[in-house]
């Protein structure tokens, strides 16, 4: 009799969802530097 050897799990779903969670970090980062730079410069130039 031949068993058929089962599949390891797989694994590329939990990195996708990391993936996306790096990249919705990135975004969201980039957004909160963008507004403290434009506050600063507004600041800076007393407007």
């Amino acid at each position: 009799m031949s068993t058929h050897k089962k599949k390891p799990p797989v694994t590329s779903r939990p990195k996708d969802k990391e993936q996306i969670n790096k990249k919705a970090l990135i975004w969201i980062g980039a957004a909160v530097g963008l507004i403290i730079v434009v506050m600063a410069v507004l600041l800076a130039l007393d407007i």
